[in-house]
């Protein structure tokens, strides 16, 4: 970074600050985040998003850029690996997603559900060739069948199963956004080079628990998924990047660890894995 640019003391790796429920604040919202000492990576679900994130990242100190394709919010669209090439050009790209794979809302029909899934998959593999080919980092994203409890589900042990084949052709780094599969994913992931962040949900529910104190807090990132999750206190309210003070304060809390010590190392970690 230039000597002369802001102080960041957090990096929430995950946000949309580009997305329309910034339009009428965005400034403002970018000033606080100067006050705060906080950047984001703004995340790509697809093409036009992913476009808007490079922009808003060329022309903000304080934001960096990850681009994409969402694996369920763009269903008529395939990735297109020119138009992705051309945006992992820009010097503020610094990962390729969020990608992966969601079964959270499978049709009932049994052949319409195969279908779904190839169509992720396949979405997914040519992300994670072009992250192989530009040696980029991958921001993952897996959300299992909404019936399914936490951490449990076909959703997980896919995306593991397709990184992992992929791996022996060309390692793969990344990180595994909005973590929430078991504890044994958690270990699998970290063995294939990944890292795992976390949102504002820690703030409210215990389910994250185990994992946040068994992950080794070097490869642990604190995020927001703004506008969405926002922490306590400002539930019910619309997420911004500053929130993820809270997220760094409860990941301390939890794991029973001064908040000055995971404050830097959650810096650390994100700049070593992003180049930010």
């Amino acid at each position: 970074m230039n000597p002369e640019s802001p102080q960041i003391k957090y990096i929430d790796i995950h946000s949309h600050p580009h997305f329309p429920l910034f339009d009428a604040d965005r400034k403002e919202m970018l000033n606080r985040m100067r006050e705060a000492h906080v950047a984001t990576i703004a995340v790509g679900t697809d093409l036009e998003t992913s476009k808007q994130a490079v922009a808003l990242a060329e022309s903000e100190e304080l934001v960096w850029a990850t681009v994409g394709i969402h694996p369920n919010d763009t269903h008529d669209e395939m990735f297109d690996t020119k138009s992705f090439e051309a945006l992992l050009s820009h010097p503020k790209v610094v990962a390729i997603g969020e990608c992966g794979l969601d079964y959270a809302r499978l049709s009932e029909g049994e052949g319409e559900r195969a279908q779904e899934k190839s169509r992720q998959k396949e979405i997914f593999l040519a992300q994670i060739t072009l992250a192989q080919k530009f040696d980029k980092p991958l921001m993952l994203h897996c959300r299992e069948h909404l019936k399914n409890s936490f951490g449990v589900g076909q959703a997980y042990h896919d995306m593991v199963d397709i990184l992992r084949d992929a791996s022996k052709i060309k390692p793969l780094r990344g990180n595994a956004h909005f973590f929430a599969g078991s504890l044994e994913i958690a270990h699998a992931l970290l063995n294939l080079g990944f890292t795992l962040s976390f949102t504002g949900v820690i703030t409210f529910v215990r389910q994250y628990d185990e994992v946040i104190r068994a992950v080794p807090l070097t490869h642990i990132h604190a995020e927001t998924d703004a506008p969405f999750v926002s922490p306590v206190p400002y539930r019910g309210k619309r997420n911004e990047p500053t929130y993820v003070v809270e997220v760094v304060k409860k990941l301390a809390e939890i794991r029973g660890e001064s908040l000055e010590v995971v404050q830097k190392a959650l810096s650390e970690n994100a700049q070593e894995l992003f180049g930010i």
